[in-house]
């Protein structure tokens, strides 16, 4: 059952902002009407009709702006950066569509000029990352004034940008009291879309240099680094929490122990014995055929393993794609966590089934929330009630960081 679009995957993409209202991040009515331009048609159609919301708001911010508006400027600002950052989704793949540039820059243009307008404002940062650099934002809590405090830094996944992560979560974060930092790394945002690196699985290589620039920073307070990650960061945050021994906690939402072995499950589901399935190069390519024929008649799956996986993943094969994912797994590393781990897991979403996983593997070291169809929080990410798990994630992130 779709919610406000008429194509499943369309509707699928299309009502993230509706996560973000509780935060000044959409509107319904906003959401309703691009939904109703949208019609029947497909990709171009949800595209266009976003880009041209996000047009007419980044127009009313800057009329804002001049006229001495701060407070509307920056909720215009925020906005239109978040209807750019929802245009391109369904645009994903190589070779990458210009029109997604555009709005990724946009979407930039706008995050920052609504950071900019802050109160303390936010501020770009660059991140030294091996022979290049993380761009990121550091945003102090709300009435800070220059406070040490502690410190959420917040890790995307596939999919999202930095102005999906600052409203999911760093607006709910900002108003406990906590300052924030939002950073691209490898196959994500700037780092994919403009200097085509892509994923890496070893987050920890990460995540490091990351804590590193945190620690030199005045606001930040040493003993209260706290990494946490959404969709695929459920796995990126623990992984980067396994070689990272600085933290006092992370957060994993949806606890995902082993990525690959979801893969693994879809292959076998399509007739690959399991062995073939543990070792892709060994899948004869007339079954890789048929995977892909299948893969491509769905939608959804074309969309997030073709469209989505191979570019994030820098492949362009379905045997390589899935001994990539293959490397997605904690198994051997995860027991190097040291610090307290809150995971995640909701009803409906299949990527959260071995949250378990991590309560078998650390023990006491794991609080699992659960979260349920009858909150209407069941599905990935919560997404349809963020605030719950914003709300019950800050608190466990309370009493967690008083009791170090």
């Amino acid at each position: 059952m779709t919610i406000l679009f008429h194509d499943p995957l369309l509707d699928e993409l299309g009502v993230w902002p509706l996560a973000y209202a509780p935060y000044g991040g959409c509107d319904f009515g906003e959401l309703r009407a691009i939904a109703t331009t949208v019609g029947d048609g497909g990709a171009d159609a949800f595209y266009a009709a976003f880009a041209a919301m996000a047009d007419g708001l980044a127009a009313d911010a800057a009329a804002a702006e001049k006229a001495g508006h701060t407070a509307s400027a920056r909720e215009l600002h925020l906005r239109a950066a978040v209807y750019y950052a929802s245009s391109f989704h369904p645009l994903y793949g190589t070779p990458v569509d210009p029109r997604l540039v555009d709005a990724f820059d946009k979407q930039s243009a706008e995050f920052g000029a609504a950071m900019a307008l802050l109160d303390p404002a936010g501020t770009a940062v660059q991140i030294p990352y091996d022979d290049t650099s993380l761009p990121g934002y550091l945003i102090p809590a709300p009435g800070s004034a220059g406070e040490r405090r502690p410190l959420v830094v917040f890790t995307n996944g596939y999919d999202a940008t930095i102005t999906d992560m600052y409203f999911a979560s760093a607006v709910a974060a900002g108003r406990r009291g906590y300052h924030c930092l939002l950073f691209d790394g490898p196959g994500q945002g700037e780092m994919l879309i403009h200097r085509q690196l892509p994923m890496r699985t070893d987050w920890e290589h990460v995540i490091t240099p990351v804590v590193d620039w945190a620690l030199g920073h005045d606001l930040v307070d040493p003993d209260a680094i706290v990494l946490s990650g959404w969709s695929l960061g459920g796995y990126l945050a623990p992984r980067g929490a396994s070689g990272e021994h600085r933290l006092a906690a992370v957060v994993a939402d949806p606890g995902q122990w082993d990525v690959g072995a979801t893969m693994t499950l879809m292959a076998t589901s399509m007739g690959v014995a399991p062995r073939a399935a543990a070792n892709p190069s060994t899948i004869d390519q007339k079954t890789i055929d048929a995977m892909m024929a299948a893969i491509t008649a769905n939608p959804r799956l074309d969309w997030s393993i073709v469209k989505r996986g191979f570019w994030v993943n820098g492949v362009d094969n379905l045997a390589d794609f899935l001994a990539a994912t293959l490397r997605y797994s904690l198994d051997g590393v995860g027991s190097h966590i040291s610090c307290p781990v809150l995971v995640t897991t909701a009803e409906d979403d299949f990527l959260s089934r071995g949250a378990q996983r991590f309560v078998d593997e650390l023990g006491d070291r794991v609080t699992l929330l659960d979260f349920t169809a009858a909150q209407g929080a069941g599905m990935h990410c919560e997404m349809l009630n963020r605030s719950l798990l914003n709300r019950r994630a800050l608190d466990w992130l309370d009493d967690t960081l008083q009791r170090a």
